[in-house]
């Protein structure tokens, strides 16, 4: 079982050291085929991608901040992420068969 930990942002790739979290590999991009039953899936990914980790038996913790609208499109600092109480919550994702 491998933990993954996604994103291109140094921010919050310093945010998740700090937070001691066991981390086995740091990516910027996930390729969904990687994920094997078990895995767990941290960061922020797209809802079909979090679907895919999900529908593979993995787990999904969504990297979760409110950002301030005068925030948004910023470059984000472990210390910035730290203020703005950024967590990690767990998600199961999964499509909706009745939807078109």
């Amino acid at each position: 079982m491998t933990t993954w930990f996604i994103s291109r942002h140094p921010g919050a790739i310093e945010w998740s050291r700090r937070q001691g979290l066991v981390v086995d590999e740091y990516v910027a991009h996930l390729d969904p085929l990687r994920i094997r039953a078990g895995d767990t899936v941290l960061g922020s990914l797209p809802v079909n991608l979090a679907a895919r980790v999900c529908a593979a038996g993995g787990r999904y913790h969504h990297l979760s901040v409110d950002v301030p609208e005068n925030l948004r499109g910023c470059e984000l600092s472990a210390d910035d992420l730290e203020r703005l109480c950024a967590r990690l919550q767990a998600f199961d994702v999964r499509p909706d068969p009745a939807a078109r």
